[in-house]
Order: C-alpha cells, then sequence, then structure tokens
C-alpha cells in the first residue's frame, strides 16, 4: 500500500477507511491540528510517531473512537494529556465537554496552549502541573491514555474524585491482571462499569476501554506515608545554618535565580498553593511552636521549623503563618516570534509590586503571554509574590529583551502612553503586544512613533500608576473582545 502525504483528503480517508465518519469541520479542525503538530513536533518532542498515516490511526482515530464508544462525563480532566491525546480529539468530537488538559511538562503546555487558540476551543483549561492527590477543580470523570497500571491511577485521583465519578482508561487488550489488581486494591470502593475491546478497522490494532465508577461506600484505606503524621523535621536554630542563610537570599531576585526557589507568605496565598500547585511546592517553613497541620504537608521531609526569631527574618510581611517555598521555573526566552492569541503583555516595570499587580490583572483578563523585560523586577520577588500570589502560577512567563530592544516580530504593538489615542475608542488587532512605559520614564523615544493608546484622565492630573493603567487597557481590550463575540453571532 502507498504511503499517504499529509493531506486533508488522505486524512479523512483515513478516518473513513478506519470506521469514523465526521462533519467537514471536525475534518478541518483534525487537519489544523496535524499540521500544527508536524510544524512543533521537534522543537516540543510530541510524538515519536513521526509517519502521517501512523498520526492520523494511532492518535487522532484512536482517540475520536472514545465518544462513539461511550457517554463521556463533564467536566473531564485527562491526565498527562501530553500533545493532548486524547483530549483534543474527544473535544472536537464533543464540544460540549469541559475539558481539562492536566500536563506536567512546560514545553507542552506551551503547544497546548498554541493547539487550543489555533482550533478555538471553547471551554478547555489547561493544568500545567501533574496531577498527584491534590486536585481542587470540580470534575464528573477522568480519562488517561497509556499514562500507568489501572491501580495507579485510581489512587492518584481518588483523594478529589466523588462518589459517582469515572476513571476511563485507554488500554492494550491484555490488562486483565491490571483490572483484577485494580478491583482488590480498593475494595468496595470501585466497579468496573464497562470493559469494552474494540479494534481499529481495517488496521491490526486491538485496543480496550475500562470504565471505573466510583461508589459511595470505600474501604477504609491504610494511611500511607505522605498523609500521615510528619516527622524528621529540619530544625534551623543558628543564624550561621546555610540553608537558613539560603532562605535569605530569597528576598532578592539575585537569590531566586540562583537557587530556584521563592518563598509565598499569606495564609490564603499558601494554601492556594498547596491545593492547586502542589508540585511546584518544595517545603513549608514555620515557626517553633507554631506547627501547621501535617494534612498541609504532602511530603514529611519538607517540613522546616524555625526558631521565632529567625522566623521573623524570614516572614517578611509578619504573618506569623507557615510559608511556603515554591520552585520557579526557569523563563525560556521571548524573541517577538512566539504568536500567542489576544494580548501578549510585556512588562518593563522596576518595582515588584507592580509587576505582581500586572501579573494578577493579566491573569484575570485571559492574557496567555507574558513577557518579563530585562528592566522589570523579578516576578518572584517577595514584594511580587506579596501581590500576584498563585496567579503567577497561572500565566505563561517568558523573559524578553529590553524595553529599548524589542524585536518587530510579527505582532503589532500597542503601546501604553500619556497623549495617545483615546483606548475607548481604539480597535485592537487580533492579537497584538501590549507595552506600557516604565515608571516615571514612560516609553523610550524610538518607540513613540508606533501605535500609542491612553487612559482619559481628568484635567490636572498628570498620569496614572503604571500597573493601575495596565489593569484598565487590560479590561478594555477584553471588554471589547467580548462585545465583538457577541456581536459575531
Amino acid at each position: 500500500m502507498a504511503t499517504r502525504l499529509p493531506s486533508l483528503a488522505n486524512l479523512m480517508e483515513l478516518f473513513r477507511r478506519s470506521g469514523v465518519s465526521l462533519s467537514s469541520s471536525q475534518y478541518e479542525l483534525f487537519w489544523r491540528f496535524d499540521a500544527l503538530i508536524r510544524k512543533r513536533n521537534e522543537e516540543f518532542d510530541l510524538t515519536r510517531i513521526r509517519g502521517f498515516e501512523g498520526t492520523v490511526i494511532k492518535h487522532y482515530v484512536d482517540c475520536a473512537l472514545i465518544p462513539k464508544l461511550i457517554e463521556l462525563p463533564s467536566p473531564l480532566l485527562d491526565i498527562g494529556t501530553g500533545a493532548g491525546f486524547p483530549g483534543i480529539p474527544i473535544k472536537i468530537l464533543r464540544p460540549d465537554i469541559n475539558l481539562i488538559l492536566a500536563e506536567g511538562r512546560a514545553r507542552r503546555t506551551v503547544f497546548l496552549e498554541e493547539a487550543c487558540g489555533l482550533l478555538e476551543l471553547k471551554d478547555v483549561r489547561i493544568y500545567p502541573h501533574k496531577i498527584s492527590g491534590r486536585f481542587d477543580l470540580p470534575v464528573e470523570g477522568v480519562i488517561t491514555r497509556a499514562l500507568e497500571v489501572a491501580s495507579e491511577t485510581i489512587r492518584r485521583v481518588n483523594p478529589f474524585l466523588k462518589a459517582g465519578g469515572k476513571v476511563i482508561l485507554m488500554k492494550g487488550p491484555n490488562c486483565d491482571d491490571e483490572v483484577t489488581e485494580a478491583l482488590s486494591g480498593f475494595g468496595e470502593g470501585y466497579e468496573l462499569e464497562k470493559d469494552i475491546a474494540y479494534s481499529i478497522k481495517n488496521t491490526p490494532y486491538r485496543r480496550r476501554l475500562l470504565v471505573f465508577r466510583k461508589l459511595a461506600r470505600e474501604r477504609p484505606q491504610a494511611p500511607s506515608a505522605s498523609s500521615s503524621a510528619f516527622s524528621n523535621i529540619k530544625k534551623i536554630e543558628s543564624a550561621s545554618n546555610d540553608y537558613f542563610k539560603m532562605l535569605m537570599s530569597l528576598h532578592a531576585a539575585r537569590g531566586i535565580k540562583k537557587q530556584g526557589l521563592a518563598i509565598v507568605s499569606g495564609q490564603k496565598q499558601v494554601e492556594e498553593i498547596l491545593g492547586f500547585f502542589p508540585d511546584r511546592c518544595e517545603g513549608i517553613l514555620f515557626k517553633k511552636g507554631r506547627k501547621p497541620d501535617s494534612l498541609l504537608i504532602a511530603d514529611k521531609n519538607r517540613a522546616v521549623e524555625l526558631s521565632p526569631e529567625l522566623f521573623r527574618e524570614i516572614d517578611l510581611y509578619g504573618t506569623d503563618r507557615p510559608l511556603a517555598l515554591v520552585r520557579v521555573e526557569p523563563m525560556p526566552l521571548w524573541n517577538g516570534e512566539q504568536i500567542s492569541k489576544g494580548c501578549t503583555l510585556l512588562v518593563p516595570f522596576q518595582d515588584p509590586a507592580n509587576v505582581g499587580a500586572v501579573v494578577r490583572s493579566a491573569a484575570a483578563f485571559g492574557v496567555r503571554c507574558l513577557v518579563i523585560l530585562k528592566e522589570a523586577a523579578h516576578p518572584f520577588h517577595p514584594k511580587s509574590l506579596r501581590v500576584s500570589g498563585s496567579t503567577i502560577m497561572r500565566i505563561r512567563l517568558y523573559e524578553g529583551p529590553s524595553i529599548k530592544e524589542l524585536p518587530k516580530g510579527h505582532l503589532p504593538h500597542v503601546l501604553l502612553s500619556p497623549g495617545g489615542k483615546d483606548i475607548s475608542e481604539f480597535e485592537f488587532p487580533a492579537s497584538f503586544c501590549l507595552v506600557p512605559g516604565l515608571e516615571g520614564q514612560g516609553l523610550p523615544e524610538h518607540l513613540r512613533n508606533m501605535e500609542l493608546v491612553s487612559v482619559p484622565m481628568a484635567d490636572g492630573v498628570e498620569s496614572l500608576n503604571a500597573a493601575v493603567a495596565t489593569g484598565i487597557a487590560l479590561y478594555r481590550w477584553k471588554d471589547a473582545s467580548r462585545k465583538n463575540r457577541l456581536s459575531a453571532r
């Protein structure tokens, strides 16, 4: 049989030969998805299947069969989705499903954001972390494809999956031992609701679909090491202790960059970190005599007790509450060519509090890409985190050039500056870079001949705080986008 070359016609033929008929718009979405995978595969290591026909059959068709075999729950959590399998094909067939794509590898989350934007998928959330027992978003079911043995997936999701929730596993044909192990390991807590053996038509590929349902009653499980009261606490009493010195270095950008760590303070902020981003938490710091609840500690070796005097030095804002030590992921370089649909926000602010404020505003208004320019304070500086909190982990951060060396790239630059066009009358491009000026100094001279917009103010008022002005501009963009969508219906 001749090797098929990538084309929409060949993709349609492979689907139909495999017994899957779709609408023309669904074929088109798969074709656009495939083109993006082929374009980004080498950069992001998305799949080891390189051939066009193998990719269509083993990835797209295999995943597209699932909605035809079972009724899928919503919201649905796709664990370890990688390049979006099975979640994105399922979403193409079932656009009504609320979908969460969970992927812990940063490079692949960049791809997922681009793919969802390109395909204009609605009600899809990308969760850029591994799922490890803590997950606070409501879901009716989870699905995985070739992730791990069935018992491990059930153990992973059991703490947050409610009674009646489904665990859907895409497996190979020989998984009888996995089923037995899963059912025996969780006693009366789960039942095997469906066990469907199927094959991809006109191929040698045999598959198995398992659906476990969580019951209202569970057999009590022996407590795991991670849920037992923590011990082996690291205790620090001396200011000369090297670990304490390391913690103190995290009060400045240089220490944060060197250690790849930062300190989050505030009870609400710490609880959000532990609830939504447990994989980013490297430790809990607490004052002697104020030991936190052991349930807050995901790993018993992550607890650090400091003397009251030393804790006061670490606790810059005097919260007197446990602090979270979080991992700071390296920011990939931004060269002006990474295109994100909508607004890409470039941040030059030297005041850490202003950086934290625009991070919170950017996350609130749906900015997918935030570029930290060379002039800017570190976004994980304590003063920045005090304002942004856990929202810093909900947005993609890039390291950018100086505001004086901005590349032209492929996106138009919209610059925020007094004297520019009234922002309430400005029509935003579909994709653009929003560039506010430096505090006090404003924009460099060479940028002032570009598209300038401003926030109108009362007579006699010279300017707004830079972060406040940026927040207003983002609101105006979001509101204009919403009105455009409504008018297009």
